[in-house]
């Protein structure tokens, strides 16, 4: 499969988010790609709740995702966003962060509500609170595509190998792990926690990254990843936002179980035993 990655510095106005979004998914397609990969929060990005507001809409009636599904469809390719703010259906109030995987005709095939949400103090001052507005999903995704089973995830969930267990032990050969990672958190963890996640997962792993200063006066970390399940990285677009290609070989993935068949030697959990 040729994977094509999005890193994007998404701003406040989810019409240019659209834009952007159109014109990476036509330059995907120009390169021969198969199926796009595009960052969390690729419509809106924008910590400020009350500018943000009239932006948000339901699934139904979001603008940007009816572009990319009519994009997707008229190009003739699988698109992966890696995730939207929407308005939750649940009554409750609060939005939803979810993914969503479009097939080539522009029909949608799984949808992802981030499980693990980002409530966190940094050393840096930087305070996010992720839960008071957004309601935590209730269910790991995976979804069949021609290339094989991808697994979903967003973000935080990279910090919960229990999420990649059940996905591989689901016959995931392919993990979606899209961000907006901050800076420091990026430059301590990002890399390592990839690599872990795809040689415990045995799995290809791509994540598409914001990267960059953005309008609401965050930043992000940036550095897309395709990691192979070796854990050896294929693809590092570091801090310059666009598309790039990566080819995912499945061949590799059949290698890399046969030598190290850990998926295989799993062994169910109990309670542990405290030892006095």
């Amino acid at each position: 499969m040729r994977a094509a990655v999005f890193q994007s510095c998404t701003g406040i106005d989810p019409d240019s988010s659209a834009r952007s979004l159109e014109a990476a998914v036509a330059q995907a397609a120009d390169e021969g790609a198969d199926m796009v990969f595009t960052p969390e929060m690729s419509g809106l990005l924008d910590r400020d709740r009350i500018r943000a507001a009239p932006h948000l809409a339901t699934e139904a009636e979001d603008r940007v995702l009816a572009a990319i599904r009519e994009a997707a469809a008229r190009l003739g390719l699988w698109v992966h966003i890696g995730s939207l703010a929407l308005k939750g259906e649940d009554g409750s109030g609060r939005l939803v962060n979810r993914g969503f995987v479009i097939d080539d005709t522009g029909a949608i095939r799984a949808r992802y509500d981030k499980i693990h949400l980002f409530d966190v103090d940094l050393p840096t001052g930087e305070s996010w609170r992720e839960s008071s507005a957004y309601a935590p999903g209730a269910k790991a995704v995976a979804v069949d595509t021609p290339w094989g089973r991808l697994g979903l995830s967003i973000c935080y969930d990279l910090r919960f190998p229990d999420l990649y267990r059940a996905l591989s032990n689901a016959g995931t050969e392919m993990l979606a792990i899209p961000a907006a990672f901050t800076v420091p958190t990026g430059q301590a963890h990002w890399h390592v926690m990839m690599r872990a996640r795809a040689i415990e997962a045995g799995c290809w792993v791509i994540a598409a990254a914001q990267g960059g200063h953005h309008e609401d006066g965050r930043a992000t970390y940036g550095h897309s990843l395709v990691v192979d399940p070796w854990g050896e990285i294929k693809l590092d677009m570091g801090e310059s936002n666009g598309v790039a290609i990566a080819e995912i070989d499945h061949a590799r993935l059949a290698d890399v179980r046969s030598r190290v068949p850990a998926l295989a030697h799993r062994r169910p959990i109990g309670e542990v035993e405290i030892a006095s």
